[in-house]
């Protein structure tokens, strides 16, 4: 007998595809989040079933490296040469009847991806790849705790749109300061705590232990910088007693580089 996968958190594989795509439109949704808009026919057949999906985002930085894109093979253990920098994104929204894609960009002032988002404009090109995987999450929790920074913004937000109403959902989110607070849209009964770097006396990890936790049957998803991704999660499995197989932490980027998402 097979386990019934609809009832249990699994993953599942996709054809890792590459796509060149056409910027559509930009537009700032706060003065750190920009989102960017891409579209076209390459768009056709594109999948992503988690909220939290990671696509490749291709930015080359010399002309060897364009030149690798026409022929670039992506997956595990391929050699491409002049390999393109890449940067994991989520797909923040989609939509294949009208052709289009949307990625949130932190803008955080340097890095390939953050470089490429804050000169964008309509008609240039960005080539994607994947997502390789989605893990699907079921709806079989009374609860949801969602925490992140800004990184897990976009996957917070999609997560908070896809739940049906009658979930209660938690969700701290550490950001600069209140200018970069946004609008979330939900079905459920969400609770929103805003981590404010330049004014709150608590951070993220310090917030996080002082929480109570929502009732009912609960699944938690961290995702932030690495290192503050495992101490929360520490606290979460030993401080709150959550079930181990209900926590989900990754590390979105690390403070020792730029490589933010």
């Amino acid at each position: 007998m097979t386990a019934d996968n609809s009832l249990s958190i699994h993953r599942v594989s996709h054809e890792i595809k590459r796509r060149r795509l056409e910027v559509l439109r930009v537009v700032d949704l706060t003065p750190r989040m920009r989102r960017i808009t891409l579209g076209g026919p390459e768009l056709a057949g594109f999948i992503s079933l988690g909220s939290d999906d990671h696509i490749k985002l291709l930015f080359p930085q010399n002309a060897e490296q364009q030149a690798a894109l026409e022929t670039l093979v992506l997956g595990p253990g391929k050699d491409n040469g002049a390999m393109p920098a890449m940067r994991d994104y989520t797909p923040r929204r989609y939509d294949l009847d009208i052709g289009e894609l949307d990625i949130d960009f932190v803008l955080h002032g340097d890095g390939p991806a953050s470089t490429w988002a804050e000169q964008a404009k309509p008609g240039q090109f960005l080539h994607i790849g994947g997502p390789r995987g989605s893990m699907i999450v079921p709806d079989i929790f009374d609860s949801y705790l969602l925490i992140g920074d800004e990184t897990a913004l976009p996957a917070i937000a999609r997560r908070l749109e896809e739940l049906p109403a009658g979930r209660r959902v938690l969700a701290v989110i550490e950001i600069q300061d209140a200018a970069e607070r946004q609008v979330l849209e939900s079905a459920a009964q969400v609770e929103v705590i805003w981590v404010e770097r330049d004014g709150d006396q608590q951070d993220l990890l310090s917030t996080v232990r002082g929480l109570q936790m929502p009732s009912g049957k609960l699944y938690a998803w961290v995702a932030t910088e690495s290192k503050v991704s495992r101490q929360i999660r520490r606290v979460l499995l030993d401080e709150h007693r959550l079930d181990d197989e209900f926590v989900k932490a990754a590390g979105y980027w690390r403070l020792d580089s730029s490589e933010e998402e």
